[in-house]
């Protein structure tokens, strides 16, 4: 088994500061860290979606540093639009994956068990929406072509249409050159992504994406095509991916505060409860 912990959208601040003024960004990273160290089954890797900064900050890149160091597996980083490919490369370097990168583009292959994982770099210095580009989707083309190995393939900006009109704005702009590449390639089992701060299932040139909610603060959800860009406090999560040869690639949603129970499913056949006495 291969078990892979994805979360996204940390926007860490420096010490003391949190995010749009009401979100306290570090805490919640802190409570996101120890619930995966309190997995009874630890992941083999962690995959980290973008935005692990909010302003790209080297203070910021500092504390993303401290926490990610207590995880005991490796963690696998790409840049969201808060973050920059430099800003990650200079601060992170000696992460798994990184430290092999070479051009602008924070793009590379690892394996993690039975599983491939292909890390792309979506930002684009000063703007909020995503781009890849012909250079690293040519890249991507030739890298999946290599390896016919189950692949999730991670990126920032969704590439598919959420139905949040605001965030769909500054998703991803190249989709249907993406498409065109990962359309080739059948054994992508999975897109993972961030940025919308929701969780999010949608097929996508015949795979799957599975956007994962932000283990801080959660964009509300509003069809409207002009609702505001506005936040709230939903539960925090994250996704978990679990891969076996016999059942394939399955996903499942875990939350980061802990809540009542566990309660074991006793049968009450043969229990008195009060009033059940006879007369």
């Amino acid at each position: 088994m291969t078990l892979i912990a994805h979360i996204t959208d940390l926007h860490l601040r420096p010490r003391g500061l949190t995010c749009y003024r009401v979100s306290d960004t570090n805490m919640l990273a802190e409570r996101a860290i120890k619930a995966l160290l309190s997995l009874g089954t630890r992941p083999d890797a962690v995959v980290l979606t973008g935005d692990l900064t909010d302003k790209d900050d080297p203070r910021e890149y500092a504390l993303a540093r401290q926490l990610l160091g207590r995880l005991p597996m490796p963690v696998y980083l790409i840049p969201g639009n808060h973050d920059t490919a430099a800003g990650m490369r200079a601060a992170m370097s000696d992460y798994p994956g990184i430290n092999e990168t070479e051009g602008p583009d924070l793009c590379y292959a690892v394996e993690i068990g039975s599983i491939r994982l292909v890390a792309l770099d979506s930002s684009v210095p000063g703007k909020p929406h995503g781009h890849l580009g012909k250079d690293q989707l040519a890249w991507l083309d030739k890298t999946l072509s290599e390896d016919d190995r189950p692949t999730l393939v991670a990126v920032h900006h969704p590439p598919a249409q959420t139905g949040i009109a605001h965030m769909d704005r500054i998703g991803l702009h190249d989709t249907e050159a993406f498409a065109e590449v990962l359309s080739g390639h059948r054994h992508v089992e999975r897109l993972l992504c961030g940025h919308v701060h929701r969780p999010i299932i949608a097929g996508f040139a015949g795979t799957v994406m599975t956007l994962a909610p932000s283990v801080a603060h959660q964009v509300v959800l509003d069809f409207a095509d002009e609702a505001p860009s506005m936040f709230n406090f939903e539960p925090p999560a994250y996704f978990l991916h679990r891969y076996t040869p016999t059942a394939g690639l399955v996903t499942h949603m875990a939350y980061v505060e802990s809540h009542p129970g566990p309660f074991p499913f006793w049968s009450d056949e043969g229990v008195s409860w009060p009033g059940d006495e006879p007369e």
